[in-house]
């Protein structure tokens, strides 16, 4: 929901919105809602508040129109911000469920995507206005002279840049989602290593209280090389270079540039190829296609970064119950362990007299 509210008596403009999550069955998601709100103040200060000195409704609309993108910048962080959770077996189902275009569909203007693309594309979608206005008018020899020309262009160019468009923007989805990848396997690395480091901590620890239940471990677990300690840390330093690697160097930017000003121009344009065949549908049409392009970049720039699309929390909190899980394994060993020396003592002192190995099993 989304509410705009302008005070009759200063020059503040302010937007407030519930951002709700698209996917609210999701039991790990955050079930609040993403509220913000944005304050917009016009630089007029020291006004009465004389009603007849309100500013005017342009500015007020200009005002609106400048606080648009830092509005939509605002949605997208705190999406961004929000926390994943690891998918089990019934958020796959509700994933390829028959009824998830609906879902998606009805989710539309709570998306955050869709809303950090009201910029462009209401800009791009009010020039193609004033160039159908402007065509018109020339067209009826209203209020513009005669000599003034109707803005048309061949389509011949769209359609031999088509191709490059669509290979640019091909491009750079598919190389932030390699990066999505890669951090995605980089925290597989460290949560894995997490887990395998720990296991061998408790292994190792040398403590003259913990020497029994060390000599009987390593009758369960096969003796760990020094070598392979070595490569559990090492898999701790490749996952944070990796996890650096990806925060500090995006994706060129020279390429990022390309993209943006090619989609740009692309649009700035169209509605002039457009004009002879489309007329005034000219404006539905810009609208369409800068929604559609300027979505797929806005996709390939949201995940360029790929960490806040992990589940990190998630992961974090994997790691600690396995080492958790680690910790109690040990000590049900070391319980069972203690009673098979007791029980093997107690059958010593009654009369048997064969030796028993650390772990309370008699030797063979």
């Amino acid at each position: 929901m989304y509410q705009y509210h302008t005070n009759p008596t200063t020059t503040t403009t302010k937007f407030y919105s519930q951002f709700t999550p698209k996917c609210n069955h999701l039991n790990h998601h955050n079930p609040k809602p993403l509220s913000f709100n944005l304050t917009i103040t016009s630089s007029l200060k020291n006004q009465s508040q004389d009603p007849s000195k309100d500013p005017p409704f342009s500015q007020t609309l200009t005002s609106i129109f400048l606080s648009l993108p830092d509005w939509a910048d605002a949605v997208k962080e705190r999406g961004m911000q929000r926390k994943r959770g690891l998918y089990t077996h019934t958020e796959w189902l509700q994933h390829r469920s028959s009824l998830r275009h609906l879902r998606h569909l009805l989710s539309t203007l709570s998306s955050r995507v869709v809303l950090s693309l009201l910029p462009p594309v209401l800009a791009f979608t009010t020039f193609a206005a004033a160039i159908a206005a402007y065509n018109s008018a020339v067209s009826a020899h209203f209020l513009l002279p005669e000599y003034f020309p109707v803005l048309r262009a061949s389509s011949l160019p769209y359609q031999l840049t088509a191709p490059a468009l669509a290979l640019l923007l091909v491009f750079r989805t598919e190389a932030s989602y390699a990066r999505f990848v890669e951090g995605k396997k980089a925290w597989t690395k460290v949560i894995a290593g997490a887990h395998d480091f720990a296991t061998q901590v408790m292994a190792v620890v040398e403590s003259p209280s913990d020497l029994p239940l060390k000599k009987a471990l390593l009758q369960y677990i096969m003796a760990f090389p020094v070598v392979l300690k070595e490569s559990k840390i090492s898999c701790f330093q490749d996952g944070i270079g990796i996890c650096e690697q990806l925060m500090g160097i995006p994706i060129p930017l020279s390429y990022t540039r390309l993209t943006s000003r090619f989609l740009v121009l692309w649009h700035l344009t169209l509605p002039i190829i457009l004009w002879d065949d489309c007329h005034w549908m000219v404006v539905p049409a810009t609208f369409i296609s800068a929604a559609s392009l300027f979505c797929i970049e806005e996709v390939g720039v949201l995940i360029e970064e790929p960490f806040p699309m992990l589940a990190l929390d998630a992961l974090c909190q994997k790691a600690h119950n396995d080492i958790q899980e680690s910790i109690e394994a040990e000590n049900l060993i070391h319980t069972q362990l203690v009673a098979k020396q007791k029980k093997a003592k107690k059958h010593s002192q009654s009369g048997h007299t064969k030796e028993h190995s650390p772990n309370g099993w008699p030797n063979s």
